[in-house]
């Protein structure tokens, strides 16, 4: 059975630490933008609820139609 090298190290991980290794801001440059887009939680426990409240129940089968 052929094992990996331990050695390899892929064209893409060596693009990536050299990328990282010029540009050191990019990791908080790319936390801030998570945090900016998905990292969001409701302002108080009055937008939770109302949230919770439209929820609608998702058919068991979505693509049926009906008849």
């Amino acid at each position: 059975m052929m094992l990996p090298s331990r050695h390899y190290e892929s064209e893409h991980t060596r693009f990536i630490r050299a990328l990282m290794e010029q540009k050191p801001e990019l990791a908080e440059e790319q936390q801030r933008g998570r945090a900016l887009w998905w990292d969001k939680r409701p302002q108080d426990l009055a937008d939770r609820k109302r949230m919770d409240e439209g929820r609608v129940p998702q058919a068991p089968y979505v693509y049926q139609t009906a008849d």
